[in-house]
């Protein structure tokens, strides 16, 4: 996810793609729990993706 893209939504619309992705990084920690997760890689992303929209609505908030 780009931050151009995430700069052109509302802040109704970040908080939606902010639930979507912490319901993704449950189920991979689940995944990851259970020993059924084959790319690893994956959590790093989520996670700087969730750090990229709690930036934006903090920026947009101001």
């Amino acid at each position: 996810m780009k931050v151009s893209e995430l700069k052109e939504k509302s802040i109704s619309e970040l908080n939606k793609e902010l639930i979507s992705l912490l319901r993704v990084q449950f189920s991979l920690r689940m995944q990851l729990a259970t020993q059924q997760l084959s790319d690893t890689s994956r959590m790093k992303i989520i996670r700087k993706d969730i750090a990229r929209v709690k930036t934006i609505m903090t920026q947009k908030a101001s």
